[in-house]
């Protein structure tokens, strides 16, 4: 790849996307396209095709999908399938159509089934049954990896696929109903430490101005805002402030800061063009309750965690086996306390 070549980045305002089109601009490439959704709706087939004629990019990074944590992918489980399968189908498409040089597609760690052996291993895929829970989502992200294979078989498309484990990083989703389970526990021990200190001025800005899946009416005096975070799990009482976690905190996750996937991604474009795809990690991971502890004490929240047994853990434990990038030249560099310190000074403590 050449430093004026045209790349089309797709989600360049999502969390990875933004990441990876920052990681192309270190590095000094210059002729970098991006579209918002509501600039272009990549759902819309024929949009899609006007817009490829029109720019006709010469790489395509597809970052750009439908997410969400457990909740979300467990009760928009149509939209989860349809909304995804119908991005990756008209960008991969097109960029076949119009010659793209290389594609690179960004898969998920959930492709794998639950009871796979850990850490997972590439060729795991298909190989037993998948989490309920985010089912759909992974049918979609399984097609899109295989439509790249099956465009490379037939058409000799240098496309190519990579599946990150759990993400998280500038730019993360911190609704407190939809997002994945790190930004939940970074907002919501903010939101704790905000209430231990009576600081309802911090809890009002942040609730204007984060999603909390309801509208915010900022004349809401304090014991009207305490009842709202006592619907998601941040509860005061005369002891003090507790949070509520969902599971039983021992399913175990591993987590990579958005900022050393973009760095894979941009050294993949560059240095790998094979079928298999690759998995993109730390090879390292942690339990939810270790995560919320290592987080607690980041944040600087004093109270309570508690963990609501009745609510569902998902899959058991979920780490990727990463042997094969670190193999070819590659791994990662932000160590987790590091990457999640960094996040909440971006997000939070700068408020």
């Amino acid at each position: 790849m050449y430093q004026n070549a045209k790349i089309y980045i797709t989600g360049h305002h999502g969390m990875v996307g933004s990441a990876i089109f920052r990681e192309f601009e270190r590095q000094g490439f210059t002729n970098l396209v991006g579209r918002t959704s509501v600039q272009l709706d990549l759902r819309n087939q024929q949009a899609v095709a006007n817009f490829f004629e029109t720019e006709k990019p010469e790489f395509v990074i597809l970052a750009a999908a439908k997410v969400g944590g457990i909740i979300a992918n467990n009760t928009y489980r149509g939209e989860f399938l349809y909304d995804n399968l119908q991005i990756q189908n008209n960008v991969i498409h097109q960029a076949y159509l119009h010659k793209v040089k290389k594609l690179l597609f960004l898969g998920s760690s959930c492709i794998y089934p639950k009871f796979a052996s850990q850490p997972l291993q590439e060729d795991a895929l298909l190989t037993g049954s998948l989490e309920p829970t985010n089912e759909p989502y992974a049918i979609a992200k399984i097609a899109g990896l295989k439509l790249c294979e099956a465009y490379r078989a037939q058409y000799g498309c240098d496309f190519i696929s990579v599946m990150p484990t759990n993400l998280y990083g500038k730019k993360d989703n911190y609704d407190l109903q939809n997002s994945h389970v790190l930004p939940a526990l970074l907002r919501k021990c903010y939101l704790g430490k905000c209430l231990e200190n009576q600081d309802f001025e911090q809890i009002r800005y942040n609730l204007t101005h984060q999603p909390i899946n309801q509208e915010f009416h900022t004349d809401l005096n304090n014991n009207e805002i305490m009842e709202l975070l006592q619907n998601y799990g941040i509860i005061k009482n005369h002891e003090g402030v507790k949070l509520e976690i969902w599971g039983t905190g021992t399913p175990k996750r591993e987590f990579l800061h958005a900022d050393d996937l973009a760095n894979a991604c941009v050294w993949l474009m560059q240095n790998y063009s094979q079928s298999q795809f690759l998995n993109i990690g730390t090879g390292e991971d942690l339990s939810i309750k270790e995560l919320a502890f290592l987080i607690k004490d980041i944040v600087g929240f004093q109270g309570e965690l508690f963990f609501n047994t009745k609510k569902p853990d998902g899959t058991p434990r979920k780490y990727l086996d990463i042997s094969k990038l670190k193999a070819i030249g590659w791994q990662a560099n932000i160590e987790l306390a590091e990457g999640i310190r960094k996040v909440y000074e971006e997000t939070f403590e700068k408020y």
